[in-house]
């Protein structure tokens, strides 16, 4: 190789490492922008990840997909988005789950299966995309964003179904978060009974802070404790999943088989170690903890930018409209449902 090809190999490899650093930076820069709209108020319920998907699906609209950050873009929908739910690990505490939350275990499992069965009838009948029904459905039974970044690998979805279906389980669940609160008053429910509602049939673990945190800090307490038992369901459905897929698969083509996700194995190795390592042999401060919790929500969101920039508005209207119909009526069900379960 001569020393004019060597140097224009090193200027090619230069320039691919500048766009990928440039295309991370413009996924947190988008990240950092739906912080700064989610203060704004009358989007302050709406949250950073869903304003953050807004601001990168309507620069996808007006500008196009910047390819020249395309690198970088990918890794953060790719890599960090795995990074992102390894560190959401560290919100399971799986000794509290086990020691105080078996009998709401039972019914988060109960709340996962009928909001799932629900949605893919309902998507059946309206003949809606199943791919994003299933996102939505998964979505809006166990943790909402994580439990659909978690899955989308395993059914192998494409990026903008997967965050077309996150904005939608984001915003939705902003909305039954903010009706769960003004209905509060008018519901029969002492503080717990409101708080073990809204914690086994709410999308996020912030829809549920928002819903139950008016009602008091026990209702807060035992709200969160419940969402915890379908974080911790995470695991064992998307093994569930793997499995009924590879079954489905079986006999077709190499291109078919199912991806092992190795990231829930760093998920799991989060959660054990955030309910019995830090705090316990390792002593951390409060602060820490929230930094990493902070850290994992821009993270997250950095990844979602970049599954965001991917979704175009033509497709939108053809493909989720009925999952968008689907989802809202699988979500009125599960909080009737879940309210009779109290």
């Amino acid at each position: 190789m001569t020393e004019q090809a060597s140097h224009g190999k090193s200027r090619q490899y230069l320039i691919a490492w500048e766009r990928w650093i440039a295309g991370i930076a413009f996924t947190f820069f988008i990240a950092l922008l739906g912080y700064l709209l989610a203060m704004v108020p009358g989007f302050q319920p709406i949250g950073q990840l869903a304003c953050a998907i807004i601001i990168a699906v309507v620069y996808r609209q007006i500008f196009g997909y910047p390819e020249a950050l395309r690198l970088g873009i990918t890794f953060s929908t790719k890599k960090l988005l795995r990074f992102a739910i390894i560190l959401y690990g560290l919100k399971l505490n799986i000794h509290t789950v086990f020691h105080d939350g078996l009998g709401l275990l039972v019914r988060d499992v109960f709340v996962i299966l009928f909001a799932i069965g629900i949605m893919m009838g309902l998507a059946k009948l309206t003949k809606a995309d199943k791919n994003i029904s299933l996102l939505l459905g998964v979505g809006t039974g166990v943790c909402g964003a994580a439990a659909i970044a978690a899955v989308a690998p395993i059914i192998k979805t494409k990026d903008e179904d997967t965050a077309i279906s996150v904005g939608i389980i984001a915003m939705l669940g902003t909305v039954f978060a903010i009706g769960y609160t003004i209905v509060n008053s008018y519901l029969p429910l002492t503080s717990m009974e409101y708080g073990i509602w809204s914690g086994i049939s709410l999308h996020e673990l912030a829809h549920v802070a928002i819903a139950a945190e008016p009602a008091g800090e026990d209702a807060l307490a035992v709200a969160l404790l419940a969402k915890l038992g379908r974080v911790f369901l995470l695991v064992p459905l998307c093994f569930i999943l793997i499995y009924f897929i590879k079954r489905k698969n079986k006999g077709e083509q190499t291109q078919n088989k199912v991806d092992f996700p190795w990231f829930l194995l760093g998920f799991i190795l989060m959660s054990i170690i955030g309910s019995y390592v830090l705090g316990k042999v390792i002593p951390v401060s409060a602060n820490f903890m929230e930094g990493i919790s902070s850290a994992t929500t821009w993270i997250l969101t950095a990844a979602m930018v970049g599954l965001g920039l991917n979704v175009s508005l033509k497709d939108l209207r053809s493909r989720a409209l009925k999952p968008l119909l689907a989802v809202a009526i699988t979500s009125v069900f599960l909080s009737i449902v879940a309210y009779f379960m109290i």
